[in-house]
């Protein structure tokens, strides 16, 4: 392990720059599913959802990037596509969990498969064993600030996507703490048949925020496929959609701790690509995979209080009944 390399400035913001970046599509789960979980559904199924997200986004970012030769338009239309694509597979567990009332664990496992299967498909019958490939969105550094030593090279050299993402985390505050909409959420979440009795509508309101929720996963999927990796291939979001909601209870259902845990992912991902590129012998490559979430179920690990939680988490609401 070359040390001397490791142990620089270069390597440190580097590796903190990365991070940041990597910890977008997470962000964007994360903080959907505080949204959803806030109003007391538990939706397990944000794999499928960042999957469906990811596969859209790619697809129409590719299109109109082959048909219109316009790579910057084709990314952003991509990014609303997997938006939108998101918003419909939650409005699928929606359907099954707040009007069919279905279990919401069996729902999301449901999801996930489908989802997964889905991408698959759609993929395969598109581009074959054809690897495909789209521009995505380059780097916009902030002008003064991307000049400051250390901190501009880490903060302010991203695309723009990172910035929305920071910018929705004090947005999605707001939305919950300061607004009429998120005080029905939060009082559909910790007692439905009370908000039902003082005129809340319970159905519309869990409707909302679970397209809400989803519509942010999938988002963060077509991040991860147009700006990151440029290119979506079977499992692509390899885990993130599990580690979102794990990291919903690291964060006790506040937006701005979903941004510290989602930057813990992010570098604990950046480092095991680093560490990976020096070729070390010493240090399987399994393990390095493994390290982001091994980091994850570590700060997991600490005890989170039931009190903290939606008391009407994963409870289907019926109407009448208390």
């Amino acid at each position: 392990m070359p040390w001397d390399q490791i142990f620089t400035w270069s390597f440190l913001i580097a590796l903190l720059a990365a991070g940041i970046r990597l910890a977008v599509p997470i962000l964007l789960a994360v903080l959907g599913e505080i949204v959803t979980e806030r109003a007391g559904i538990l939706n397990l199924g944000l794999e499928g959802v960042m999957l469906v997200g990811g596969l859209a986004g790619f697809m129409v970012a590719y299109g109109v990037e082959q048909g219109m030769g316009l790579p910057l338009v084709g990314a952003w239309v991509g990014l609303a596509a997997g938006l939108i694509a998101g918003a419909l597979m939650g409005l699928l567990m929606a359907v099954l969990t707040v009007s069919f009332k279905a279990d919401q664990v069996v729902a999301g496992v449901t999801l996930v498969l489908f989802g997964q299967g889905l991408t698959t498909y759609l993929y395969r019958q598109q581009f074959g064993s054809m690897t495909a490939r789209v521009t995505g969105l380059s780097d916009d550094p902030i002008p003064l600030l991307s000049k400051i030593p250390v901190l501009g090279e880490v903060l302010f050299t991203h695309n723009a996507m990172v910035y929305i993402s920071a910018l929705l985390v004090p947005l999605c505050w707001f939305l919950l703490f300061r607004t009429t909409w998120g005080l029905k959420i939060r009082a559909v979440g910790e007692n439905p048949a009370a908000a039902d009795t003082s005129g809340i509508n319970v159905v519309l309101i869990r409707y909302g925020a679970i397209l809400l929720g989803a519509a942010l996963a999938g988002l963060g999927g077509a991040v991860l496929t147009v700006v990151q990796l440029h290119l979506f291939r079977e499992g692509v979001t390899a885990g993130r959609g599990w580690i979102a909601v794990a990291l919903v209870f690291f964060a006790r259902w506040y937006p701005a701790r979903a941004l510290w845990g989602a930057l813990l992912f992010g570098v604990a991902d950046a480092l095991q690509y680093r560490i990976q590129a020096f070729g070390s012998e010493n240090i399987p490559y399994e393990f390095l995979l493994m390290l982001p979430y091994g980091l994850t179920l570590v700060v997991l690990l600490r005890k989170t209080k039931r009190g903290e939680a939606p008391a009407a988490l994963g409870i289907p609401y019926f109407k009448g009944r208390r």
